[in-house]
Protein backbone atom coordinates (compact mmCIF):
# COMPACT_ATOMS: atom_id res chain seq x y z
CA UNK A 1 0.00 0.00 0.00
CA UNK A 2 1.53 2.95 -0.93
CA UNK A 3 -0.56 6.51 -1.28
CA UNK A 4 0.29 9.54 -3.23
CA UNK A 5 1.14 12.07 -0.82
CA UNK A 6 -0.96 14.31 -0.29
CA UNK A 7 -4.14 11.91 -0.46
CA UNK A 8 -5.93 15.39 -0.19
CA UNK A 9 -4.45 18.00 -1.93
CA UNK A 10 -5.38 21.59 -1.94
CA UNK A 11 -6.60 23.31 1.14
CA UNK A 12 -7.68 20.22 3.41
CA UNK A 13 -6.06 20.57 6.49
CA UNK A 14 -5.88 19.69 10.45
CA UNK A 15 -6.75 16.21 9.68
CA UNK A 16 -9.07 13.98 12.12
CA UNK A 17 -9.02 9.96 11.25
CA UNK A 18 -11.19 7.51 12.37
CA UNK A 19 -12.31 3.86 10.79
CA UNK A 20 -15.18 1.93 11.20
CA UNK A 21 -14.79 -1.57 10.25
CA UNK A 22 -13.17 -1.52 7.27
CA UNK A 23 -14.23 2.12 6.20
CA UNK A 24 -11.78 5.15 7.02
CA UNK A 25 -12.91 8.61 7.20
CA UNK A 26 -10.98 11.84 7.27
CA UNK A 27 -12.46 15.04 8.82
CA UNK A 28 -10.79 18.63 7.98
CA UNK A 29 -11.08 22.48 8.39
CA UNK A 30 -13.26 24.19 6.51
CA UNK A 31 -12.74 27.73 8.29
CA UNK A 32 -14.83 30.30 6.61
CA UNK A 33 -16.39 28.16 3.79
CA UNK A 34 -19.40 26.82 3.71
CA UNK A 35 -20.96 24.31 4.57
CA UNK A 36 -18.59 23.23 7.28
CA UNK A 37 -15.91 20.38 7.83
CA UNK A 38 -14.94 18.17 4.81
CA UNK A 39 -15.19 14.71 5.48
CA UNK A 40 -13.58 12.35 3.00
CA UNK A 41 -13.93 8.31 2.74
CA UNK A 42 -11.35 5.37 1.91
CA UNK A 43 -11.57 1.63 2.32
CA UNK A 44 -7.56 1.41 1.71
CA UNK A 45 -6.00 4.84 2.78
CA UNK A 46 -4.72 5.70 -0.79
CA UNK A 47 -8.26 6.56 -2.74
CA UNK A 48 -10.36 8.93 -0.93
CA UNK A 49 -13.47 10.21 -1.98
CA UNK A 50 -15.81 13.23 -0.35
CA UNK A 51 -18.78 12.15 0.98
CA UNK A 52 -20.32 14.71 3.53
CA UNK A 53 -19.55 18.28 4.92
CA UNK A 54 -21.94 18.08 7.76
CA UNK A 55 -22.41 21.68 9.17
CA UNK A 56 -25.19 22.93 6.73
CA UNK A 57 -27.75 24.82 8.32
CA UNK A 58 -27.88 27.79 10.33
CA UNK A 59 -28.26 25.36 13.46
CA UNK A 60 -24.97 24.11 13.53
CA UNK A 61 -23.38 27.02 11.88
CA UNK A 62 -23.43 30.55 11.09
CA UNK A 63 -20.25 32.53 10.06
CA UNK A 64 -21.62 35.52 8.62
CA UNK A 65 -19.16 37.95 10.17
CA UNK A 66 -16.59 35.80 11.00
CA UNK A 67 -12.74 37.32 9.65
CA UNK A 68 -10.28 35.16 7.53
CA UNK A 69 -9.46 32.33 8.37
CA UNK A 70 -11.86 32.01 11.23
CA UNK A 71 -14.74 30.01 11.84
CA UNK A 72 -14.34 25.95 11.82
CA UNK A 73 -10.77 25.21 13.31
CA UNK A 74 -9.79 21.67 13.49
CA UNK A 75 -12.72 19.22 13.48
CA UNK A 76 -12.40 15.93 15.76
CA UNK A 77 -14.02 12.85 14.44
CA UNK A 78 -14.20 10.00 16.75
CA UNK A 79 -17.19 7.19 16.57
CA UNK A 80 -18.50 5.88 19.97
CA UNK A 81 -21.42 3.75 20.89
CA UNK A 82 -23.17 3.50 17.29
CA UNK A 83 -22.52 7.06 16.41
CA UNK A 84 -20.16 9.23 14.77
CA UNK A 85 -19.08 12.52 17.12
CA UNK A 86 -17.72 15.33 15.45
CA UNK A 87 -16.28 18.20 17.96
CA UNK A 88 -15.10 22.12 16.28
CA UNK A 89 -14.40 24.95 16.98
CA UNK A 90 -15.98 28.41 15.26
CA UNK A 91 -13.81 31.50 15.76
CA UNK A 92 -15.29 34.91 15.62
CA UNK A 93 -12.39 36.96 16.74
CA UNK A 94 -8.54 36.41 16.40
CA UNK A 95 -7.40 39.58 16.62
CA UNK A 96 -3.88 40.48 15.34
CA UNK A 97 -1.48 37.69 15.87
CA UNK A 98 0.96 37.45 18.71
CA UNK A 99 4.00 35.05 18.65
CA UNK A 100 4.01 32.77 22.29
CA UNK A 101 4.69 34.50 24.91
CA UNK A 102 3.97 38.24 23.19
CA UNK A 103 3.74 40.92 25.74
CA UNK A 104 -0.20 42.76 26.14
CA UNK A 105 -3.55 41.11 26.02
CA UNK A 106 -4.49 38.94 23.08
CA UNK A 107 -8.38 38.40 23.49
CA UNK A 108 -9.99 35.84 20.96
CA UNK A 109 -13.18 34.03 20.92
CA UNK A 110 -13.12 30.29 20.18
CA UNK A 111 -16.95 28.42 20.61
CA UNK A 112 -16.67 24.71 20.52
CA UNK A 113 -19.24 22.68 19.50
CA UNK A 114 -20.28 18.65 19.50
CA UNK A 115 -22.81 17.14 16.74
CA UNK A 116 -23.51 13.43 15.92
CA UNK A 117 -24.84 11.43 13.67
CA UNK A 118 -25.41 7.89 12.89
CA UNK A 119 -24.20 7.66 9.64
CA UNK A 120 -21.32 9.55 8.09
CA UNK A 121 -23.82 11.02 4.89
CA UNK A 122 -26.69 11.37 7.19
CA UNK A 123 -28.49 14.79 8.42
CA UNK A 124 -26.16 16.08 11.77
CA UNK A 125 -27.55 16.92 15.29
CA UNK A 126 -27.76 20.67 15.94
CA UNK A 127 -25.06 22.12 17.24
CA UNK A 128 -24.28 21.91 21.47
CA UNK A 129 -22.19 24.41 22.40
CA UNK A 130 -19.40 23.32 25.11
CA UNK A 131 -16.91 25.94 26.03
CA UNK A 132 -15.19 28.94 24.61
CA UNK A 133 -11.83 27.98 26.28
CA UNK A 134 -9.69 27.41 23.77
CA UNK A 135 -9.77 25.81 20.41
CA UNK A 136 -8.95 22.74 18.80
CA UNK A 137 -11.15 20.45 20.98
CA UNK A 138 -11.30 16.96 20.66
CA UNK A 139 -12.75 13.60 22.16
CA UNK A 140 -11.35 10.56 23.91
CA UNK A 141 -13.29 7.06 24.54
CA UNK A 142 -11.78 6.18 27.51
CA UNK A 143 -12.24 1.94 28.02
CA UNK A 144 -14.13 2.15 31.14
CA UNK A 145 -17.20 4.04 28.54
CA UNK A 146 -16.57 7.43 29.34
CA UNK A 147 -15.95 10.22 27.28
CA UNK A 148 -13.04 13.08 27.91
CA UNK A 149 -13.51 16.10 26.07
CA UNK A 150 -9.82 17.65 25.89
CA UNK A 151 -8.88 21.54 23.84
CA UNK A 152 -5.75 23.68 24.16
CA UNK A 153 -5.97 26.66 26.73
CA UNK A 154 -5.91 30.26 25.36
CA UNK A 155 -4.25 32.50 27.83
CA UNK A 156 -5.26 36.05 26.74
CA UNK A 157 -3.26 37.86 29.66
CA UNK A 158 -0.41 40.05 29.26
CA UNK A 159 3.09 38.29 29.76
CA UNK A 160 1.30 35.11 29.49
CA UNK A 161 2.19 31.86 27.61
CA UNK A 162 -1.32 32.24 24.80
CA UNK A 163 -0.77 28.59 24.30
CA UNK A 164 -1.15 27.52 27.90
CA UNK A 165 -1.76 23.97 27.38
CA UNK A 166 -3.94 20.98 27.41
CA UNK A 167 -7.30 20.94 29.56
CA UNK A 168 -9.85 17.90 29.76
CA UNK A 169 -13.03 17.57 30.70
CA UNK A 170 -15.72 14.67 31.42
CA UNK A 171 -18.60 14.84 28.82
CA UNK A 172 -22.26 12.60 28.77
CA UNK A 173 -21.72 11.48 24.66
CA UNK A 174 -25.38 11.37 24.80
CA UNK A 175 -26.57 15.19 25.62
CA UNK A 176 -23.42 16.86 25.72
CA UNK A 177 -23.33 18.19 28.97
CA UNK A 178 -19.68 18.73 30.63
CA UNK A 179 -18.98 16.84 33.77
CA UNK A 180 -16.98 18.04 36.60
CA UNK A 181 -13.55 20.77 36.07
CA UNK A 182 -12.10 20.80 33.36
CA UNK A 183 -8.07 19.84 35.10
CA UNK A 184 -5.04 20.94 32.41
CA UNK A 185 -2.54 17.54 31.48
CA UNK A 186 0.05 18.65 29.56
CA UNK A 187 2.15 22.46 29.21
CA UNK A 188 3.58 21.14 26.12
CA UNK A 189 7.36 21.39 25.47
CA UNK A 190 9.75 24.47 24.82
CA UNK A 191 8.44 24.33 21.15
CA UNK A 192 5.35 25.99 22.02
CA UNK A 193 2.16 26.90 20.78
CA UNK A 194 0.56 23.50 21.98
CA UNK A 195 -2.56 23.10 20.43
CA UNK A 196 -4.32 19.65 18.45
CA UNK A 197 -4.47 17.30 21.05
CA UNK A 198 -5.35 13.74 20.54
CA UNK A 199 -5.53 11.10 23.16
CA UNK A 200 -5.30 7.17 22.43
CA UNK A 201 -4.82 3.81 24.94
CA UNK A 202 -2.59 1.45 24.34
CA UNK A 203 -1.20 -1.39 27.04
CA UNK A 204 -2.23 0.67 29.76
CA UNK A 205 -0.61 3.65 29.01
CA UNK A 206 -2.34 7.22 27.48
CA UNK A 207 -0.53 8.52 24.74
CA UNK A 208 -0.96 12.31 23.62
CA UNK A 209 -0.36 13.40 20.23
CA UNK A 210 -0.45 17.50 19.81
CA UNK A 211 0.78 20.04 17.15
CA UNK A 212 3.53 22.02 17.93
CA UNK A 213 6.14 24.62 16.65
CA UNK A 214 3.51 26.54 14.87
CA UNK A 215 1.92 25.67 11.36
CA UNK A 216 4.06 27.00 9.45
CA UNK A 217 7.39 25.84 8.85
CA UNK A 218 8.77 24.91 12.03
CA UNK A 219 5.42 22.63 12.53
CA UNK A 220 5.85 19.52 14.50
CA UNK A 221 3.66 16.16 16.01
CA UNK A 222 5.03 16.17 19.65
CA UNK A 223 3.94 12.68 21.42
CA UNK A 224 4.03 12.44 25.62
CA UNK A 225 2.39 9.42 27.67
CA UNK A 226 1.46 8.86 30.99
CA UNK A 227 -0.06 5.22 33.20
CA UNK A 228 -2.97 7.88 34.93
CA UNK A 229 -5.38 10.28 32.28
CA UNK A 230 -4.54 13.02 34.15
CA UNK A 231 -1.03 12.73 33.99
CA UNK A 232 2.10 13.72 34.50
CA UNK A 233 2.73 13.15 30.75
CA UNK A 234 6.29 12.19 30.07
CA UNK A 235 7.41 13.84 26.73
CA UNK A 236 9.01 11.37 23.86
CA UNK A 237 12.92 10.88 24.08
CA UNK A 238 13.87 10.90 20.69
CA UNK A 239 11.27 14.78 20.23
CA UNK A 240 8.86 14.96 17.31
CA UNK A 241 7.94 12.09 15.85
CA UNK A 242 7.28 13.85 12.17
CA UNK A 243 8.71 17.26 10.89
CA UNK A 244 9.70 18.77 8.90
CA UNK A 245 12.08 21.96 10.36
CA UNK A 246 15.01 20.24 10.10
CA UNK A 247 14.59 19.59 6.31
CA UNK A 248 14.27 22.67 4.68
CA UNK A 249 14.51 21.20 0.97
CA UNK A 250 12.26 18.25 1.30
CA UNK A 251 9.15 18.50 -0.90
CA UNK A 252 6.37 18.46 1.70
CA UNK A 253 7.08 21.34 4.78
CA UNK A 254 4.68 22.57 7.39
CA UNK A 255 3.98 18.80 8.44
CA UNK A 256 2.54 18.54 11.80
CA UNK A 257 -1.14 18.03 13.45
CA UNK A 258 -1.37 14.51 13.30
CA UNK A 259 -4.20 12.03 13.93
CA UNK A 260 -3.58 8.40 14.11
CA UNK A 261 -5.48 5.04 12.81
CA UNK A 262 -4.68 1.17 13.35
CA UNK A 263 -6.06 -0.66 10.46
CA UNK A 264 -7.44 -4.36 10.85
CA UNK A 265 -4.05 -5.77 10.46
CA UNK A 266 -2.45 -3.79 13.60
CA UNK A 267 -0.85 -1.44 11.28
CA UNK A 268 -0.30 2.15 12.42
CA UNK A 269 -0.97 4.89 10.15
CA UNK A 270 -0.71 8.66 11.18
CA UNK A 271 -2.79 11.57 8.89
CA UNK A 272 -1.17 15.19 9.33
CA UNK A 273 -1.20 18.35 7.48
CA UNK A 274 1.42 19.44 5.11
CA UNK A 275 2.27 22.12 2.10
CA UNK A 276 3.73 21.98 -0.82
CA UNK A 277 5.68 25.62 -1.27
CA UNK A 278 6.12 27.00 -5.06
CA UNK A 279 9.48 26.03 -6.06
CA UNK A 280 10.67 30.11 -6.76
CA UNK A 281 8.34 31.80 -4.12
CA UNK A 282 9.07 29.36 -1.56
CA UNK A 283 4.81 29.96 -1.24
CA UNK A 284 2.29 27.58 -0.71
CA UNK A 285 -0.95 28.54 -2.55
CA UNK A 286 -2.19 24.89 -2.51
CA UNK A 287 -2.87 25.66 1.32
CA UNK A 288 -2.13 23.10 4.29
CA UNK A 289 -2.97 19.58 2.80
CA UNK A 290 -3.47 16.46 4.08
CA UNK A 291 -1.09 13.18 4.01
CA UNK A 292 -0.38 10.17 5.50
CA UNK A 293 2.85 8.26 6.71
CA UNK A 294 2.80 4.39 8.75
CA UNK A 295 4.39 4.41 12.04
CA UNK A 296 5.52 1.68 14.09
CA UNK A 297 5.62 1.06 17.69
CA UNK A 298 8.66 0.50 19.30
CA UNK A 299 10.10 -2.36 21.60
CA UNK A 300 10.18 0.65 24.50
CA UNK A 301 6.32 1.53 23.48
CA UNK A 302 7.29 4.99 21.65
CA UNK A 303 5.76 5.31 18.11
CA UNK A 304 7.83 6.19 15.67
CA UNK A 305 7.86 7.06 11.42
CA UNK A 306 8.59 3.94 9.12
CA UNK A 307 10.44 6.27 7.26
CA UNK A 308 12.57 9.24 8.39
CA UNK A 309 11.67 11.72 6.62
CA UNK A 310 7.69 12.52 4.94
CA UNK A 311 7.63 11.33 1.50
CA UNK A 312 6.12 12.86 -1.31
CA UNK A 313 4.39 11.75 -4.85
CA UNK A 314 2.61 13.06 -7.56
CA UNK A 315 -1.52 13.07 -6.37
CA UNK A 316 -3.28 12.25 -9.88
CA UNK A 317 -4.28 15.44 -11.77
CA UNK A 318 -8.08 16.22 -12.01
CA UNK A 319 -10.23 17.41 -15.03
CA UNK A 320 -13.74 18.14 -14.07
CA UNK A 321 -16.16 19.85 -16.65
CA UNK A 322 -19.50 20.97 -14.28
CA UNK A 323 -22.54 21.68 -15.91
CA UNK A 324 -25.09 23.73 -13.69
CA UNK A 325 -28.44 21.24 -14.96
CA UNK A 326 -28.62 19.53 -11.51
CA UNK A 327 -30.57 20.91 -8.11
CA UNK A 328 -27.74 20.66 -6.18
CA UNK A 329 -24.38 22.23 -6.70
CA UNK A 330 -21.20 19.63 -8.20
CA UNK A 331 -19.47 18.61 -4.78
CA UNK A 332 -16.59 20.38 -5.66
CA UNK A 333 -18.01 23.88 -5.11
CA UNK A 334 -18.33 25.55 -1.34
CA UNK A 335 -19.12 29.72 -0.94
CA UNK A 336 -18.38 31.55 1.65
CA UNK A 337 -20.00 32.09 5.54
CA UNK A 338 -23.66 32.04 5.02
CA UNK A 339 -25.94 29.14 6.22
CA UNK A 340 -28.65 30.93 3.48
CA UNK A 341 -27.17 30.18 0.04
CA UNK A 342 -30.24 31.00 -1.52
CA UNK A 343 -29.63 34.71 -0.90
CA UNK A 344 -26.73 34.63 -3.45
CA UNK A 345 -27.33 31.67 -5.94
CA UNK A 346 -29.75 29.76 -7.48
CA UNK A 347 -29.98 26.59 -9.63
CA UNK A 348 -33.26 26.56 -10.81
CA UNK A 349 -34.26 30.15 -11.25
CA UNK A 350 -32.45 29.74 -14.99
CA UNK A 351 -32.59 26.22 -15.31
CA UNK A 352 -29.34 24.54 -16.82
CA UNK A 353 -27.63 27.30 -15.29
CA UNK A 354 -26.09 28.69 -11.70
CA UNK A 355 -27.18 32.10 -11.21
CA UNK A 356 -25.15 34.03 -8.35
CA UNK A 357 -27.15 37.06 -7.14
CA UNK A 358 -25.05 40.54 -7.19
CA UNK A 359 -24.73 41.43 -3.64
CA UNK A 360 -22.17 42.18 -1.74
CA UNK A 361 -18.36 43.10 -2.77
CA UNK A 362 -16.48 39.78 -2.93
CA UNK A 363 -14.69 41.00 -0.34
CA UNK A 364 -17.44 41.34 1.73
CA UNK A 365 -17.01 38.79 5.54
CA UNK A 366 -21.18 38.88 5.39
CA UNK A 367 -22.68 37.97 2.08
CA UNK A 368 -21.39 37.83 -1.26
CA UNK A 369 -22.05 36.12 -4.41
CA UNK A 370 -18.89 33.88 -5.02
CA UNK A 371 -19.07 29.76 -5.40
CA UNK A 372 -15.36 28.64 -6.10
CA UNK A 373 -13.35 24.81 -5.86
CA UNK A 374 -9.84 24.27 -4.49
CA UNK A 375 -6.96 24.71 -6.76
CA UNK A 376 -5.10 21.42 -6.18
CA UNK A 377 -2.43 21.60 -8.07
CA UNK A 378 0.31 24.33 -9.12
CA UNK A 379 -1.11 24.66 -12.87
CA UNK A 380 -4.48 24.56 -14.40
CA UNK A 381 -6.52 25.87 -17.07
CA UNK A 382 -10.71 27.40 -16.14
CA UNK A 383 -12.68 28.62 -18.44
CA UNK A 384 -16.62 29.43 -18.21
CA UNK A 385 -19.25 30.91 -20.27
CA UNK A 386 -21.04 33.42 -18.33
CA UNK A 387 -24.45 35.19 -19.65
CA UNK A 388 -24.35 38.66 -18.06
CA UNK A 389 -25.54 42.65 -19.43
CA UNK A 390 -24.32 44.76 -16.57
CA UNK A 391 -26.00 48.22 -16.44
CA UNK A 392 -23.52 50.20 -14.11
CA UNK A 393 -20.37 50.52 -13.21
CA UNK A 394 -20.75 49.19 -9.71
CA UNK A 395 -21.97 46.19 -10.95
CA UNK A 396 -19.73 42.86 -12.07
CA UNK A 397 -19.32 39.25 -12.65
CA UNK A 398 -16.94 36.42 -13.60
CA UNK A 399 -13.99 34.60 -12.94
CA UNK A 400 -12.15 35.12 -9.54
CA UNK A 401 -8.90 33.44 -8.14
CA UNK A 402 -8.91 33.64 -4.81
CA UNK A 403 -7.93 33.31 -1.25
CA UNK A 404 -9.09 35.52 1.10
CA UNK A 405 -10.93 39.38 1.21
CA UNK A 406 -7.60 40.52 1.33
CA UNK A 407 -5.96 38.87 -1.61
CA UNK A 408 -7.51 37.77 -5.22
CA UNK A 409 -7.99 38.75 -8.71
CA UNK A 410 -11.39 38.90 -10.38
CA UNK A 411 -11.19 38.72 -14.14
CA UNK A 412 -14.63 40.71 -14.01
CA UNK A 413 -17.06 42.11 -17.30
CA UNK A 414 -19.01 45.30 -16.11
CA UNK A 415 -20.32 48.23 -17.68
CA UNK A 416 -18.70 51.98 -18.37
CA UNK A 417 -20.63 55.12 -17.35
CA UNK A 418 -22.07 55.00 -20.72
CA UNK A 419 -23.27 51.61 -20.21
CA UNK A 420 -20.75 50.16 -22.39
CA UNK A 421 -19.63 46.53 -21.74
CA UNK A 422 -16.16 46.12 -20.62
CA UNK A 423 -13.51 43.54 -19.28
CA UNK A 424 -11.05 44.36 -16.52
CA UNK A 425 -9.18 43.05 -13.15
CA UNK A 426 -9.78 43.77 -10.26
CA UNK A 427 -6.91 42.59 -8.50
CA UNK A 428 -6.80 42.43 -4.25
CA UNK A 429 -3.16 42.89 -2.95
CA UNK A 430 -1.79 42.04 0.50
CA UNK A 431 0.98 44.76 0.18
CA UNK A 432 2.08 47.58 2.79
CA UNK A 433 -1.78 48.34 3.90
CA UNK A 434 -3.69 46.86 1.31
CA UNK A 435 -3.98 47.80 -2.07
CA UNK A 436 -6.61 47.61 -5.23
CA UNK A 437 -5.98 48.06 -8.27
CA UNK A 438 -7.84 47.88 -11.77
CA UNK A 439 -6.09 46.69 -15.09
CA UNK A 440 -7.12 48.89 -17.87
CA UNK A 441 -10.90 48.29 -19.59
CA UNK A 442 -11.30 46.14 -22.63
CA UNK A 443 -14.22 46.42 -24.69
CA UNK A 444 -16.42 43.43 -25.04
CA UNK A 445 -19.14 42.35 -26.99
CA UNK A 446 -22.42 41.99 -26.19
CA UNK A 447 -24.10 37.98 -25.47
CA UNK A 448 -22.79 35.56 -23.29
CA UNK A 449 -18.77 35.41 -22.84
CA UNK A 450 -16.51 32.95 -22.64
CA UNK A 451 -13.98 33.55 -19.82
CA UNK A 452 -11.05 31.64 -19.00
CA UNK A 453 -7.99 31.96 -16.35
CA UNK A 454 -4.46 30.08 -16.64
CA UNK A 455 -1.92 29.44 -13.88
CA UNK A 456 1.11 28.07 -14.24
CA UNK A 457 2.63 28.36 -10.91
CA UNK A 458 3.21 32.06 -9.86
CA UNK A 459 2.17 33.62 -13.21
CA UNK A 460 -1.88 34.16 -13.64
CA UNK A 461 -3.10 34.55 -16.93
CA UNK A 462 -6.88 35.60 -18.25
CA UNK A 463 -8.86 35.83 -21.25
CA UNK A 464 -12.36 35.90 -22.61
CA UNK A 465 -13.69 36.08 -26.15
CA UNK A 466 -17.68 35.55 -27.38
CA UNK A 467 -19.65 32.62 -27.23
CA UNK A 468 -18.53 30.83 -30.47
CA UNK A 469 -15.53 32.43 -31.17
CA UNK A 470 -12.64 30.25 -31.98
CA UNK A 471 -10.27 33.31 -30.93
CA UNK A 472 -9.29 34.44 -27.48
CA UNK A 473 -8.36 38.00 -26.87
CA UNK A 474 -6.04 37.87 -23.93
CA UNK A 475 -5.28 40.60 -21.36
CA UNK A 476 -1.83 42.18 -22.24
CA UNK A 477 0.01 41.05 -18.67
CA UNK A 478 0.15 38.18 -16.24
CA UNK A 479 -0.85 38.24 -12.68
CA UNK A 480 0.97 37.27 -9.31
CA UNK A 481 -0.78 34.02 -8.45
CA UNK A 482 1.55 33.75 -5.82
CA UNK A 483 -0.28 36.25 -3.80
CA UNK A 484 -3.10 33.40 -3.06
CA UNK A 485 -0.67 31.80 -0.10
CA UNK A 486 -0.31 31.33 3.38
CA UNK A 487 2.56 33.18 3.07
CA UNK A 488 1.79 36.78 1.27
CA UNK A 489 -0.23 38.39 4.16
CA UNK A 490 -1.18 42.07 5.19
CA UNK A 491 0.73 41.98 8.64
CA UNK A 492 -0.81 40.40 11.85
CA UNK A 493 -3.53 38.75 10.00
CA UNK A 494 -4.56 34.86 9.97
CA UNK A 495 -3.77 32.85 6.64
CA UNK A 496 -5.22 29.43 7.15
CA UNK A 497 -7.05 28.13 4.29
CA UNK A 498 -5.66 28.00 0.16
CA UNK A 499 -6.31 29.10 -3.13
CA UNK A 500 -9.94 28.51 -4.60
CA UNK A 501 -10.75 29.67 -8.47
CA UNK A 502 -14.44 30.05 -9.05
CA UNK A 503 -17.51 32.64 -10.14
CA UNK A 504 -18.21 35.90 -8.69
CA UNK A 505 -20.84 38.37 -9.06
CA UNK A 506 -21.19 41.87 -6.80
CA UNK A 507 -23.58 44.84 -7.04
CA UNK A 508 -22.65 47.68 -5.10
CA UNK A 509 -25.88 49.70 -5.92
CA UNK A 510 -28.37 46.91 -4.38
CA UNK A 511 -30.11 46.11 -7.40
CA UNK A 512 -28.97 42.32 -7.31
CA UNK A 513 -28.66 42.14 -10.58
CA UNK A 514 -27.81 38.27 -11.88
CA UNK A 515 -25.12 36.49 -13.76
CA UNK A 516 -25.62 32.87 -15.16
CA UNK A 517 -23.04 30.65 -15.18
CA UNK A 518 -23.25 27.64 -17.84
CA UNK A 519 -20.41 25.59 -17.06
CA UNK A 520 -17.13 25.18 -15.31
CA UNK A 521 -14.27 23.78 -16.81
CA UNK A 522 -11.45 22.90 -14.28
CA UNK A 523 -8.21 21.16 -15.79
CA UNK A 524 -5.05 20.64 -13.87
CA UNK A 525 -1.82 20.90 -16.71
CA UNK A 526 1.59 21.18 -16.82
CA UNK A 527 2.39 24.25 -18.37
CA UNK A 528 0.81 26.78 -20.79
CA UNK A 529 -1.18 25.41 -24.58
Amino acid sequence: MTPNNPILPGFNPDPSIVRVGEDYYIATSTFEWYPGVQIHHSRDLVNWTLVARPLARASQLDMRGNPDSCGVWAPDLTYADGRFHLIFTDVKRYGRTTVDGAKGASLRDFHNYWVSCDRIDGEWSDAVYLNSSGFDPALFHDEDGRSWLLNMLWDHRPDRKRFAGIVIQQMDIVTGRLLGEPRRIFDGTPLGFTEGPHLYKRDGWYHLLVAEGGTERGHAVTMARSRDLFGPYEVHPDGPVLTARDTPDAPLQRTGHGDLVETPEGETWMAYLCGRPLPASNRCVLGRETAIQRMEWGADGWLRCVEPTPVATNPASVEARDLFDGSALPTAFQWLRTPEPEHIFSLTERPGHLRLFGRETIGSHFEQGLVARRQTAFCYDVRTLVDYEPVHFQQAAGIVAYYNSTKYHFLQITAGDAGEKLVQVLSVLPNGEGQSLMSPAVPAPAGPLELRAVVDHEALRFAFRAEGATEWTWLPRDFDASILSDEATLAGLPNFTGAFVGMACQDMSGSGHPADFRYFHYVERLGDD
